[in-house]
């Protein structure tokens, strides 16, 4: 490495001198990429006495209350953002994607702006009743929504609202073709020959809610909670040293046990911080050209960015947040890992170094 600056690397060449060594990228085995990273044994998250976990099959959507004064500016956004409105009424708005989900956002219309919850879907109505029971919640007939079914919604610690839904009746197919995938040329692979790339400008059709996270202030309180009561199960954590060398949690990003079968790096997150809030939903587009022609169109359109765009560091996602006119953060995400029961869940200083391998320096807003 160059002392003078050690974000360089260098290396020395056969006549002596210095040469900046050009970045590089390829895809490793989970095993090998977390070879010198610290594993978290599996009792971080199963004690040896638990209760059956209630079972998540996936996320489902975000609920969010949005003020009147406010709601068509959101819908402007959303709109922009890649999203479609699929039911409206005088007191919600349900948006969608365009896959077999029939929403990924509901806004309620009220009088402040308020975090409604991620909501989360079971598989079975016993695993709904069992998270009723846990909330002494109520199960609410969703009447009026997209695909009706049913839904409660419960409280963890710190006082987020959890929501679980069952039975809501899935599209038969998404809304949309899916886009189709480019054929890309490289120095060595040349697929696309007598084919040249056309686009056509527009936002960035959002696919699915892959994740959302909260940061918060206690976080044993909140890991042991959704841990143990529900089949979430942490793929990264990260920790802060003290001067004795005491490492502490500070921040998880979970993912749905589904066993052998592969899914999202992580589903939810949270992270300990100063004010307690939802930090971000986020939301899956299709490729780097419709994430980056999204990019510029809300930018053509006079919104406000957050960061981005970069590649994450853990779960690999390509990131591009913004904020929604009523102060809520969002992000277009592409290219995330997949994991499943087999891969290591490793534990690692947080800091900058551990949010983005490439991108701007991450705003300190990010971190709020």
């Amino acid at each position: 490495m160059d002392d003078e600056n050690p974000n360089i690397a260098t290396q020395t060449s056969a006549g002596g001198y210095d040469t900046v060594v050009p970045n590089s990228g390829r895809t490793v085995p989970a095993p090998i990429a977390m070879k010198d990273v610290e594993h978290v044994p599996k009792s971080r998250w199963n004690p040896p006495v638990s209760v059956p976990k209630i079972k998540i099959s996936k996320v489902s959507h975000v609920r969010y209350q949005h003020p009147a004064s406010g709601i068509e500016g959101l819908i402007a956004f959303l709109l922009d953002f890649g999203m479609e409105v699929v039911k409206r009424s005088e007191k919600a708005i349900w948006f969608g994607g365009y896959g077999v989900d029939q929403y990924v956002y509901y806004a309620e219309i009220g009088e402040d702006v308020h975090f409604l919850g991620g909501a989360w879907e079971v598989e079975s109505w016993e695993d709904l009743e069992r998270a009723s029971a846990l909330g002494n919640s109520p199960i609410l007939e969703l009447k009026n929504a997209p695909g009706e079914g049913h839904m409660t919604t419960v409280h963890d610690p710190e006082g987020f609202p959890v929501n679980f839904v069952y039975g809501v009746a899935p599209r038969p197919q998404p809304l949309k073709t899916p886009p189709e995938a480019l054929q890309v040329n490289d120095e060595f692979s040349k697929p696309r020959k007598g084919a040249f790339q056309r686009f056509q400008p527009g936002p960035a059709a959002v696919h699915k809610l892959g994740h959302f996270g909260l940061t918060i202030h206690d976080f044993e309180l909140q890991f042991r909670w959704y841990t143990s009561h529900f089949n979430l199960v942490p793929s990264d954590v990260l920790y802060i040293e003290d001067d004795t060398g005491q490492k502490s949690d500070v921040a998880a990003f979970l993912h749905v046990d589904r066993g052998k079968e592969y899914v999202d790096h992580h589903s939810f997150f949270f992270s300990v911080a100063a004010k307690q809030h939802v930090h971000h939903s986020s939301f899956e587009v299709h490729d780097y050209d419709s994430q980056n022609m999204g990019h510029y169109w809300l930018k053509q359109k006079g919104y406000s960015p957050v960061w981005g765009l970069g590649r994450h560091r853990l779960g690999s996602q390509i990131f591009d947040y913004w904020w929604d006119p009523n102060g809520f953060m969002v992000e277009h995400y592409i290219d995330g890992d997949l994991v499943n029961e087999d891969t290591p869940t490793g534990r690692q200083p947080a800091g900058d170094e551990s949010l983005a391998v490439w991108s701007e320096p991450v705003p300190a807003t990010f971190l709020d």
